[in-house]
């Protein structure tokens, strides 16, 4: 296929498609699909070979959110059976960071759920990455706290966080629909302080909420200019006791359009598959690590995900490699214009969104100013897989799923299973 052929070419010169290029893609046939995804695979391999970087998920406090993110089944109004309870101590976040890092996880995502942290929660989390690092040499730490206030980002990288996540989740057309207790400009704010602070931006969306093929391409483009480092997609797990319970809308198929059109888009960072991908990719999981090339190991937020060791397993078989610690996650030229901006936020110059653009994911690589994607709402701005949402779960009590919407393809509910063990309870965790 021309397109696919002129895709291809833009990808590993890091040139911006056309809007009608995304949208084609999202637009192609099932029996173009392996067309698309080898497509895709040779972007995907230019910028970071066979590796799959491992993150691994720290609920530090769950539930009982003010926010009323519409997916989120910790927000405002959810009766979704989910655990909740309040802070872990530096310590117990550390012990289940250590399960994470033992299965192979080069990154630990420290969520927790709220609009946002006061600046006692900023110091409480500081100890704990503290703890984390003191514990596990060469871990990377990416903070999801919700909406930041000024010098906020500033003390989390002083403390040692490396990143921080806040998703864009939907296009700003249709921002409204999803959630009301903020606007899409709160979160461009929040990732912007995080630019200017030398952190890492790791800012995503989740896709399957009923938005258009249009919204999604806005949603991407909004990231490109964002200039995120990683970008987790989402898939949104249809939670019992949440409005969006009955959104059935995606298929394989559509996962991995929609994963090959991001990656095409924003061709040199960090695509994640986050939370949905046991759900909605199922049997197809492999094939999309011909695409992106970062996954979350074990349970998510509040529901629980594959087993740590079939995640390694198919890795394995699919024939790529666990990403160490010792490896450069991103392409020479992001990795240091980050460091730079870095360098830059700590001697005290204005560091944040422009310098770091210059690594960047604009037109031709050149990274244009954020124009923004914002905190991940999944816990009313906090994270879901360290930026992905977190998969809904129908509560445990719950002997019967909800039927699929009408037409609906492949609403497979019996996939979903509500977290019972790792942080905030006795039981092992699932790394």
């Amino acid at each position: 296929m021309d397109l696919l052929n002129t895709l291809v070419d833009k990808g590993l010169r890091r040139e911006l498609p056309s809007r009608e290029e995304a949208l084609a893609v999202l637009a192609t046939s099932d029996d173009e699909l392996l067309d698309v995804v080898a497509a895709a695979g040779k972007v995907r391999r230019q910028w970071f070979g066979r590796r799959v970087k491992l993150n691994y998920l720290v609920n530090l406090k769950s539930g009982l959110c003010p926010e009323d993110c519409s997916y989120c089944s910790q927000r405002l109004g959810s009766t979704a059976g989910i655990l909740k309870y309040g802070w872990l101590k530096p310590d117990e976040a550390s012990q289940a960071a250590a399960a994470g890092v033992a299965g192979g996880a080069k990154r630990v995502c420290l969520v927790a759920s709220g609009r946002g942290p006061t600046d006692r929660d900023v110091d409480r989390v500081g100890k704990t990455i503290e703890a984390i690092k003191e514990q596990n040499e060469g871990v990377e730490v990416c903070a999801c706290l919700g909406l930041l206030s000024d010098g906020q980002a500033e003390r989390l990288r002083a403390a040692g966080a490396d990143a921080y996540n806040h998703n864009l989740n939907t296009s700003e057309e249709t921002y409204g629909e999803i959630t009301t207790t903020h606007t899409y400009q709160d979160r461009v704010d929040t990732v912007q302080k995080a630019h200017a602070a030398g952190l890492s931006a790791c800012s995503g969306l989740i896709a399957g909420m009923g938005e258009s093929d249009e919204d999604l391409v806005d949603v991407v483009y909004a990231l490109r200019e964002l200039d995120s480092d990683s970008v987790p997609v989402n898939f949104l797990i249809p939670f019992e006791g949440t409005p969006l319970a009955k959104e059935w809308n995606l298929t394989p198929q559509r996962c991995l359009r929609i994963l090959a059109m991001v990656r095409f888009v924003c061709p040199d960072v960090e695509v994640r598959i986050a939370g949905g991908r046991e759900v909605h990719l199922r049997s197809m999981q492999p094939l999309a690590l011909n695409i992106a090339n970062s996954i979350f190991l074990g349970d998510y937020l509040t529901s629980e995900g594959q087993a740590g060791k079939a995640d390694l397993d198919m890795i394995a078989d699919a024939g790529f490699e666990v990403e160490g610690a010792g490896t450069t996650t991103l392409p020479k030229h992001r990795a240091d214009a980050l460091a730079e901006a870095g360098a830059a936020a700590a001697a005290g110059a204005a560091g944040g969104c422009g310098s770091h653009a210059s690594g960047g994911c604009g037109p031709s690589g050149s990274g244009s100013a954020p124009a923004g994607c914002g905190s991940h709402a999944e816990a009313g701005g906090g994270c879901g897989p360290c930026g992905g949402h977190a998969p809904a779960a129908v509560p445990e009590e719950s002997s019967e799923a909800e039927p699929a919407a009408e037409g609906a393809p492949g609403a497979r509910t019996d996939l979903v299973a509500v977290r019972r063990r790792g942080a905030g309870t006795e039981f092992a965790p699932n790394a």
